[in-house]
């Protein structure tokens, strides 16, 4: 392949709205063409290297005994209403009607029209077990589309779906998942985690991720420093902590505390660890066809909300903030709203003794308690009463409360795998593994009969991989400052021969015996025979990023070349007949 018949427009500014290395020089190097928000072309550079990434993916699945398919990119909306993801899946979803009036959606996963096809024409145990995938466009209707191709609208994604007898053979398959995508991501050149995650809009029984690690990354991943565990910041457990401050000493009694609101504040005033103080926040849990109700989520002051297991915990779609109006439309005094309220007692007179109340029993809202909470004594919480709180709370009086892992795992948090301490990083997730079960069969009526005769739902796993995104995240964490440095399995080309001066007859003919060479050996291997500076052809090769250039300049007059690897730019000399066969060695 010749660089002069290539359709490669570098270009030496960057798009305003890039501030990723990936999104910079992807559109620099004329890899991809932005043609609306969030959608690309990929031109002939980025299309080898989404080919050849498609590569890695076919091959190791085909080799784990998948078959691939291809599905529909446009799908019935009536599959959506029957798995119970039509609403569920929110505003991402992107809807329309044909011009018969019938109903479809832009397929972002494809779970309802893999079931679909698996219940037509999978009838018996005997055809299982079965692991179908494609490697597919998809749409998600992104709020917010950016960082090129890290987070767009239109992409590339292999989705997979494994179907089983039972439960014991769908685990067996999602193991064999997760060593298929370690080779996967292996090969590419990839430094990866794989973490515990949050099952989404996907649901089912658990999932995996497979987080690239880079400082860009929009995931937050903790990780342990003495062990292997890590999860995904929404699905992150830590174990009970054993470094528990010294509790407050104080009867039960109700405190007048003016305009201390925070949990900072409260500290000071009574002078004790946040630990004591109980925190609540106040949602509003929206679900499925635009029902809501508010939540007051109750956890120690010493930690913070996670709001997807939050959302989790209580079966909503999403949460979103309440306004204080609303708080107060509902009987709740913003502030100061606690889990328990006291009274005076009118038999005890002057000793002003106090009794427990729920606080379920004032107000028409839901409650739910972090764990931790389970048996918290010593607690200081609102009273329910502007600018009132209470202290020398014990939680253990309260009765039918709900309980649930609700916080965020916080830097230093104990390790519930080996008590190591735990630690923040940040991933770039461009894989995803789940434990589906009946999720989508038995909704969909996708059976098979068992050897018994009966007929019995589908117990599935599905499995994902943005094929797209991968582009993005190999750069993310193969790049120095002046552009792209591929890994040699998923390069454009894995060398480029960079002949000087083209109108140079003998290093034109240099050139091309050592392109020649190259070919010959098997390297996939790029000639740059353009009539441009040599100044201005290096620069490409280091914005493009190959993983090797041969420079064919004013050394021929030595009967030497120069070679250079990309990656930390180091340079050899080698002679003419050599050149091809140390490149060859360098790409591996």
């Amino acid at each position: 392949m010749r660089f002069s018949k290539l359709l490669i427009p570098t270009l030496k500014e960057a798009p305003k709205d890039a501030v990723l290395p990936s999104h910079i020089y992807l559109v620099r190097g004329g890899f991809i063409y932005q043609v609306a928000s969030g959608i690309y072309d990929f031109l002939p550079l980025g299309k080898r290297v989404l080919d050849k990434v498609r590569a890695i993916v076919k091959e190791e699945l085909d080799a784990a005994g998948c078959q691939e398919v291809q599905l529909g990119f446009v799908t019935p909306a009536e599959l959506w209403k029957k798995s119970g993801r039509y609403e569920k899946y929110g505003a991402e979803l992107l809807r329309f009607n044909d011009r018969k009036g019938n109903e479809f959606v832009l397929g972002p996963t494809h779970e309802e029209m893999m079931v679909e096809l698996a219940g037509r024409f999978i009838n018996s145990y005997k055809q299982l077990p079965a692991n179908l995938y494609q490697i597919n466009l998809k749409f998600r209707d992104e709020a917010r589309p950016r960082f090129g191709l890290m987070r767009g609208r239109e992409f590339i994604m292999k989705d997979g779906y494994s179907f089983h007898a039972d439960h014991e053979d769908m685990v067996r398959e999602f193991n064999l998942m997760e060593q298929t995508y370690r080779k996967i991501f292996s090969r590419m050149g990839l430094d990866f985690r794989v973490v515990e995650a949050d099952s989404g809009a996907i649901g089912g029984e658990g999932s995996k991720e497979f987080m690239v690690l880079a400082d860009s990354g929009e995931d937050t991943i903790v990780v342990c420093d003495g062990c292997d565990y890590a999860a995904n910041i929404e699905a992150a457990k830590r174990a009970e902590t054993d470094e528990i401050p010294e509790a407050p000493e104080a009867d039960l009694m109700k405190f007048h505390t003016p305009g201390v609101t925070s949990i900072e504040d409260l500290a000071k005033y009574f002078h004790v660890d946040p630990y004591y103080i109980v925190k609540c926040v106040a949602k509003r849990a929206v679900y499925d066809e635009g029902k809501n109700e508010i939540i007051l989520f109750f956890l120690r002051g010493s930690d913070e909300l996670q709001e997807t297991k939050a959302a989790n915990s209580v079966g909503a779609n999403e949460l979103v903030d309440v306004t204080e109006e609303e708080l107060e439309t509902a009987d709740l005094v913003p502030g100061f709203i606690g889990p328990v309220s006291i009274r005076r007692n009118p038999l005890a007179d002057e000793q002003n003794r106090q009794i427990y109340t729920s606080r379920k029993a004032s107000f028409e809202v839901k409650t739910l308690f972090d764990n931790s909470l389970k048996g918290a004594s010593h607690m200081i919480c609102g009273a329910n009463e502007k600018d009132y709180h209470i202290v020398g709370v014990n939680l253990n009086v309260l009765e039918d409360e709900k309980f649930d892992d609700l916080v965020q795992v916080k830097i230093g948090d104990k390790c519930r795998e080996c008590g190591g301490k735990l630690a923040y990083t940040k991933g770039i997730e461009v894989g995803h593994i789940f434990q589906l079960g009946t999720r989508y069969s038995e909704p969909l009526d996708a059976n098979f009969l068992d050897r018994d005769g009966k007929s019995k739902p589908f117990v599935m796993g599905t499995y994902g991989i943005g094929v797209s995104r991968l582009l993005a995240a190999v750069i993310e964490q193969h790049h120095d400052e002046k552009g792209s440095i591929w890994p040699s399995s998923v390069a454009p080309f894995e060398a480029v021969v960079v002949v000087g001066n083209a109108k140079d007859e003998e290093q034109l003919r240099v050139g091309e015996k050592i392109y020649g060479d190259l070919k010959k050996m098997g390297v996939d291997a790029l000639l740059d025979d353009r009539p441009e500076r040599f100044g201005f052809k290096m620069k490409d090769f280091e914005l493009i990023g190959f993983p090797c250039a041969v420079v064919v300049g004013k050394k021929l007059s030595e009967g030497k070349v120069e070679i250079i690897k990309r990656d930390g730019l180091v340079r050899v000399e080698a002679g003419v007949d050599d050149a091809a066969e140390k490149t060859a060695e360098i790409v591996g």
